[in-house]
């Protein structure tokens, strides 16, 4: 058997789908836009970390900075850095870090899914999920880190609620519920998909 896999000719496919399999490279100016924006979020995420710390011992530039970042457009501007105020800036940060998060995902899901492999079997520092990753797999990810995000933007809104009028509240609310719904609907068609294929492949 493994004189015959030595033996074995390389594989040559036609020029015309060759070229259009080559077609899948393209994506890398996108991934590397998207490391470019990971970037600029690691930027932010310091620069916010700095001014958050700044408030904390009292420097009135970052004081100042904090609580314009925090204010609800219409609402009063904060003047002074209680609890309220510091657990905003901390989701702030903690929306950063899940969207910084869903940028690795579709960077290294992506790639190792619709453009190349990594090769990175055994590699200490291997994504759990990147084992085991595939579109339908990537897609659950992805729409549960966006549920995670909505999560964090609704508790912001939920903890200015009094700036807030009822009717944006509902439709924050209605429109994370929707996220939700269509993650949920999503994982069921992908355990589908999955126990279909499983009993084809019993069946032959």
């Amino acid at each position: 058997m493994a004189d015959r896999d030595l033996n074995q000719k390389p594989f040559k496919m036609a020029p015309l789908p060759a070229f259009i399999f080559m077609s899948r490279w393209l994506q890398v100016p996108l991934y590397l836009g998207l490391i470019l924006a990971q970037c600029v979020y690691v930027f932010h995420f310091w620069v916010e970390l700095k001014d958050l710390i700044g408030a904390a011992l009292g420097n009135t530039a970052s004081l100042e900075h904090i609580f314009h970042a925090v204010a609800v457009p219409g609402a009063a501007v904060p003047t002074k850095l209680n609890e309220t105020t510091i657990m905003l800036v901390v989701l702030g940060l903690i929306d950063v870090v899940m969207i910084s998060n869903l940028l690795i995902m579709v960077i290294v899901g992506g790639y190792e899914t619709f453009v190349s492999r990594m090769h990175l079997e055994g590699h200490p520092d291997q994504p759990e999920w990147l084992s085991h990753v595939n579109a339908s797999v990537l897609k659950t990810k992805l729409a549960m880190a966006i549920v995670g995000i909505s999560s964090i933007h609704l508790l912001k809104t939920f903890i200015n609620a009094a700036s807030y009028t009822t009717e944006l509240i509902a439709a924050q609310t209605g429109i994370h519920i929707v996220f939700l719904l269509s993650t949920i609907a999503i994982a069921y068609t992908d355990h589908l998909m999955t126990k279909t294929q499983a009993l084809t492949t019993k069946h032959h």
